[in-house]
């Protein structure tokens, strides 16, 4: 997770580079596009473990577990 951070990072620091020399603006944008979708995808997996906890630390409840599964979803997305 880290290193996908680390990567979106350098991500935006290149697009801030690009806009100090004045790169055109559809280079700018596809970098956007990119750094956008790398972070979702670090979310996605953040929001995948998030899940996986809640369903291994529930008391065996099946609809408490459900409900906060939802919960979550609702949430954060």
């Amino acid at each position: 997770m880290l290193k996908r951070l680390a990567r979106v990072e350098g991500q935006i620091r290149g697009i801030q580079a690009m806009i100090r020399r004045g790169e055109e603006c559809e280079s700018i944008a596809q970098q956007f596009s990119a750094a956008r979708k790398a972070l979702d995808k670090a979310y996605q997996e953040m929001l995948a473990c998030l899940l996986e906890e809640t369903m291994l630390n529930e008391n065996g409840d099946a609809q408490a577990t459900l409900a906060r599964v939802r919960a979550i979803f609702t949430k954060y997305t």
